[in-house]
Formats: C-alpha cells, structure tokens, sequence
C-alpha cells in the first residue's frame, strides 16, 4: 500500500501554488476596480466643482443686482431709472455670457473625462478576461501535472515498496531519482509562474500607463 506521507505533502505544495495564483489575479483584479472606481469619483467631483462654481457666479450676479436695487430705490424716479435699468442689462448680459463660457468649459472637460474613464473600463475589462482565460489554462495545465507527478510518484512507491526486500541496495538509486523528477517539476513549474508574473507586470504598465493618460486628460 502506498505511503501517503509521500504523496500528501506534495498534494499540498501544489495545493498551495494554485492558490497563490488565484490570490495574484484576485489582487489584480481588485487594483483594476479600485482605480475603476477612483475614476469614477474624480468624474462626480468635475461635476459637483462646476454646480459649485456656477452657484458662485449666481450668487456674485445677485449680488450686484441688489446693489442696484439700492441705487435705483436712493434715485428720483425719472432721473437715472435709466442708467441704472442699463447697468443692470449689461451686468446680466456679461454674467450670462460668463456662464455659457463656463458651462462649455466644463462640459468640454467632463466629455474628455468620460471618454478617457470609459475607455480604462473597457481596456481593464479585456484584460481580466485575457488574464482570466490564461490564469484557467495555468491551473488546468497544473492540476494536469500534478495528477501525471502523483500518479508516477505512487507507481514508482508501489514498485519500491514490492521489490523493497529485494532491492535493498537500490534504494539509494530511487530515491536520487525521485529526487531529480521532483527537482525538474519544480523548476518547470517556476519558469511557467515566472512567466504568468511577467505578463501581470506588463498587464499593470499598461494599465498604469492607461491611468496617467486618464488623470492628463483630467487636467
């Protein structure tokens, strides 16, 4: 009967190895929505600063009005209705062209925002799928190999176990061999992982890259 206290541990160890795959691509995927979502909020604050700033220039606008208000109450009726009736239609004439500059500066601003916010969701969006298709292909590709690694494992305990009395000189030999199978799994496995992290980093640049274009075009 074969000893699981050889193939047990090595269940585990790859066990492992899946799981800190998927926890790469779970921090990946909460980086791509956390920046998603800071996109979003600095989109809402472009919004809420031009109903501020409008506010603001409504409010000086009022302002001026009740001032000549005033003026026009302290003015013989007849005498000066007339210039203060003038100022008041250049001073509403220059806070509405002020207010049209205003709202077509903003709007021309958040359209350029909004363009570059959805085009980093699309871009994040095609990106965890790739990353997720070829993450699947990994751990398929993995367990593939751990059940190929435990299965020889438990055929060769097998064999070593039956022939154990007679090969007693041999066990050396089995064991070096066990041991340069393992060693060759290992570093077959690493290079595959390098490789998956090597994408995620160039999968980051870009997106990295993608964000400093967003937060330029918010400028």
């Amino acid at each position: 009967m074969t000893d699981n206290s050889y193939t047990g541990p090595m269940s585990t160890a790859f066990e492992l190895q899946r799981d800190a795959v998927k926890q790469g691509q779970q921090a990946f995927e909460r980086s791509l929505d956390f920046q998603r979502r800071m996109n979003r909020a600095m989109l809402d604050g472009v919004e809420t600063q031009e109903e501020t700033q409008r506010t603001g220039v409504e409010f000086a606008r009022d302002g001026i009005h009740a001032y000549l208000d005033a003026v026009e109450t302290m003015t013989t009726p007849g005498m000066g209705s007339r210039g203060v009736r003038e100022m008041r239609r250049s001073v509403d004439e220059g806070f509405d062209n002020l207010l049209d500059a205003h709202e077509e500066a903003f709007e021309t601003t958040s359209e350029g925002m909004e363009r570059s916010v959805d085009e980093y969701d699309e871009f994040s969006e095609a990106y965890l799928d790739a990353l997720e298709a070829q993450i699947e292909a990994l751990l398929e590709a993995h367990e593939d190999v751990q059940e190929r690694t435990i299965t020889t494992m438990q055929e060769s305990l097998e064999q070593y176990e039956r022939f154990q009395s007679e090969m007693e000189g041999q066990a050396d030999e089995m064991n070096e061999a066990f041991e340069q199978q393992a060693e060759q799994f290992r570093e077959t496995f690493e290079k595959q992982l390098e490789q998956y992290r090597e994408q995620v980093d160039r999968m980051q640049e870009q997106v990295d890259e993608l964000q400093r274009r967003t937060e330029a075009d918010g400028e």
